[in-house]
């Protein structure tokens, strides 16, 4: 109602600096006819409808794109504002404390590892059953060790290629998380294992059983892989709560502009030869 009398009482002032002979009561209804009439108005206006305190959906969308749960307080849904912030928040945590958990488990099975598992067991093993592993290869044809007695991995990998078969990887770097994933996880490398013996050890890769302390690394390392899921997850869940958060707010801030309108028109009414414009006004809320 403010709205109308602040537009009716624009309208008498300009029409009065038009025409200074022109007195208003004072009346509103009085008013806004004689200045109608005296402006020879024909047809009555087909009105306009405005929005009240309206939300814009991009806005909204963007808030809650930014920070989930924003948009939802701007379009004053703070249920959902809060479910959203707490999926965001418990999602977050999850994300954080299993990727701890999963660099706590790399560091332990890493270590293990280390003390465990030796190159140069491996490499001892190989050379000294090669003629069982491949018959036409030269044990002499390959200088594994240098001065040191420490695997010159270059050499190591080119008779591991050499072999075939049964070798079917060449061990990565020490050190790189290849590395780390192949000692645990192809039996050929089993007899690098402290618990397997030495070079003198026999072993038929798919009839003797695999030493324990592989079956161990391998799940210990399994275990940081599970945990490294769970944070992947959960980082999923955080951006897909983002994306949603994002587009329901855009969504309930278009719904919010339908629910209230104002509709302001002038109408006609004819009194036999006489024509009476009065204005009308008409609030509307949608559910």
């Amino acid at each position: 109602m403010r709205f109308l009398l602040i537009l009716i009482f624009t309208a008498s002032l300009v029409y009065s600096q038009e025409n200074d002979e022109i007195k208003l009561s004072g009346s509103f209804i009085n008013d806004t006819q004689y200045i109608l009439n005296s402006q020879n108005y024909s047809q009555p206006s087909d009105g306009f409808e405005i929005s009240l305190d309206r939300k814009t959906p991009i806005l909204a969308g963007l808030m809650s794109f930014a920070v989930p749960g924003a948009g939802q307080i701007y379009t004053e849904n703070y249920i959902k504002a809060g479910i959203f912030a707490a999926l965001e928040i418990g999602a977050i945590i999850l994300a954080v404390t299993y990727d701890n958990k999963g660099d706590d488990q790399t560091e332990f099975f890493e270590d293990y590892a280390n003390k465990n598992w030796s190159a140069e067991r491996y490499a001892k093993w190989t050379i000294t059953n090669l003629s069982s592993l491949n018959a036409s290869l030269d044990a002499d044809s390959y200088d594994l060790f240098d001065n040191n007695e420490k695997v010159i991995w270059s050499e190591l990998n080119r008779l591991e290629g050499d072999i075939g078969w049964y070798y079917s990887h060449r061990l990565a770097p020490f050190g790189d998380q290849q590395y780390y994933e192949m000692i645990g996880k192809y039996s050929q490398f089993n007899v690098g294992w402290e618990e397997f013996g030495d070079e003198n050890t026999p072993y038929t890769w798919n009839v003797d059983p695999l030493v324990d302390q592989f079956k161990y690394y391998s799940e210990e390392r399994g275990k940081a892989n599970d945990f490294y899921n769970v944070s992947k997850w959960a980082v999923i869940a955080v951006v897909s709560n983002h994306v949603i958060s994002a587009l329901d707010a855009a969504w309930s801030a278009s719904r919010y502009n339908k629910k209230l309108r104002i509709n302001i028109s002038v109408e006609e009414e004819n009194l036999g030869y006489y024509k009476d414009y009065y204005p009308q006004l008409n609030l509307s809320y949608n559910l």
